[in-house]
Order: structure tokens, then sequence, then C-alpha cells
């Protein structure tokens, strides 16, 4: 499949999920076995972004193979990290948590696609207006920061009927029978970031991935973020306390977001979490999480979509 400039040999793409969820180890895995590898790139350094990309790419060991830089809008260097990753051999950049119109110029300039994640029709006629490549339709049941209250399955097709430009559905994919739904909305692919985390190339502690295979339907719970989007998180002590409004609030800020409402910092919480501390982190993750009940390889998962 071509999209824009770049041969995709299977229409997955594994969702960027941070802080240092899907790094290089992760998306290198990925980009071998066909898909589109997402590093995500935010709210870590840019000398580590740039080291992760090349890193990824040397996974290849020199064969085909899509490698690119997921970044939230929200951050306060969003620009600057979508710079450093095209520098880096970062093959497209996909963005989400917020809107950009300055990212389309930056694609247009330096000849890299930018795949936006939107949730509404009016998003996407503006998405393809502005020149985006493709466009990721991401519904209120996926993992981590959301857009929309609606699940995927309720946004997909009109949205693929109100644009001509390729779309990825995400939200709801974590097994094949899911993927076949996606392109009978008329999807052109799909984006998959939970199903991702439980696997043995992500970086995550074990903890985390317990958490995943562990939970049970009725375990993801939105919430609030800082950033002022919603959130779907698995609950965990720290959750509990964040919806009843008696979490601990952060005594220093280093204005890693453009906006925050300093409730709680969900930069410290995601790091937390992705080192197993059970009592302070926050999991993010798809509503439909409950039905990973094995951690197996990128390889694996993808010889399971395979037709």
């Amino acid at each position: 499949m071509k999209v824009g400039n770049l041969e995709i040999r299977v229409p997955i793409i594994q969702g960027g999920m941070a802080i240092r969820v899907s790094m290089s180890r992760l998306a290198g895995a990925v980009a071998k076995e066909g898909g589109i590898g997402l590093i995500a790139g935010s709210a870590i350094g840019i000398d580590e972004l740039k080291n992760e990309i090349k890193k990824a790419k040397d996974y290849l060991e020199g064969k085909a193979g899509v490698i690119g830089v997921n970044l939230m809008v929200a951050v306060s260097n969003f620009e600057e990290a979508v710079h450093a990753s095209i520098d880096a051999g970062a093959d497209l950049i996909v963005c989400g948590a917020g809107f950009s119109k300055g990212v389309f110029k930056i694609g247009r300039e330096r000849n890299v696609p930018i795949f936006p994640i939107v949730s509404s029709v009016k998003g996407a006629k503006l998405s393809e207006k502005l020149g985006a490549t493709a466009i990721v339709v991401e519904g209120g049941n996926a993992g981590g920061h959301l857009g929309t209250d609606l699940d995927s399955w309720d946004i997909v097709k009109d949205i693929v009927d109100s644009v001509s430009i390729p779309i990825f559905g995400a939200g709801g994919v974590l097994e094949p029978e899911d993927a076949k739904r996606m392109l009978d909305l008329g999807a052109v692919g799909v984006q998959m970031g939970t199903r991702f985390v439980a696997t043995t190339e992500c970086g995550v502690s074990e903890k985390f991935k317990e958490m995943y295979i562990n939970s049970k339907k009725g375990d993801v719970v939105e919430i609030k973020s800082c950033v002022g989007l919603p959130a779907n998180a698995i609950i965990s002590p720290f959750i509990e306390r964040l919806n009843k409004g008696e979490q601990e609030r952060p005594t220093t800020c280093n204005n890693c977001l453009k906006k925050c409402d300093h409730s709680f910092c969900v930069t410290k919480k995601l790091i937390e979490g992705h080192e197993g501390n059970f009592e302070k982190g926050i999991y993010f993750a798809g509503k439909d999480v409950w039905k990973i009940k094995d951690i197996i390889s990128v390889k694996e998962i993808f010889d399971r979509f395979k037709p």
C-alpha cells in the first residue's frame, strides 16, 4: 500500500504511547513486520528522541520499514520536536492531543507526511484542506487522551465519507475481527496502541503489562487530564483518588505543557506507571483492554492479523 511517499506492507500503525511506552525497540519491531512503528516523542529530551529514532532505524538492519514519531500538540516544545524528529530521519509525524495548523506547513516544506489524529468530520475536513497525507480517526474507546465520547465504530464511516484521503481507524482494535470491522467501515488500515503494550518488545515494567492482562471489563474509566482533555485509564489507587478530588497536587512544574490546570502532573504519573509504581502511577489503556489475555511478541501479533 502506498500512502503519500510511504510504502506500507501491512496497514497497521502501532500507536504512539507516552511516556517511553512505545520507544525504539517496539517501533523497530513493528516496522520490521511491515507496519508503521511510532516512537512516542512527547515529554522526553530532544537528544533522547533523536537517539531513539536512530536506534529504531538500526533495528531494521538495512531492511525497508516505516518509523514515525507521535507527538502531543499539547507539549510546549511541539514544533521543536517535530523538526528534531525529521532531522533524525522520521518517515512521518503523527500528532494528537490538540490540533496544530503549523505542522502541515512543516510537513510540506520538509516533504514528510503528517497524520493528524482527529475525532470529528470538521477536524478531518480541516486536516485534508491543510495538507494531511492521511488521518487517524480515534474514538472515545481508545486509550490515553481523547477528543470525543463517541466510540470509533460510531465516527469512522462518517469521516471516511467526508474526505478523500486515507483513514486509519483507532480505538477498540485488539483482534483480527476488530480490524476487519474497521476496514468494512471504509478505513484503509488501523492504529493499535493497547494491544502492543502487552508485548515482549514494549519497554514498560512487568507490573504495567500485568495490569493489562489481568484487567476486567469495566476496569477502564475516564478521567480529566491536567492537559484539559478526557483520557481513559485503568482503575488504580491514584485514579481513585483523582476521581474523588483527593489526589496529591504537584509542588513543582517544569512547564512541559502549553496549558496545564496543575490538578496533577500527567508526565510524572505516566512515568511512575511506566516504572510499575502501582500506588502512584497512571496506566492509560483502551476500554477493551480486558480482551488481552497474553503477552506475546510483535511478530505473533502480525501473524494473527495477516489474512
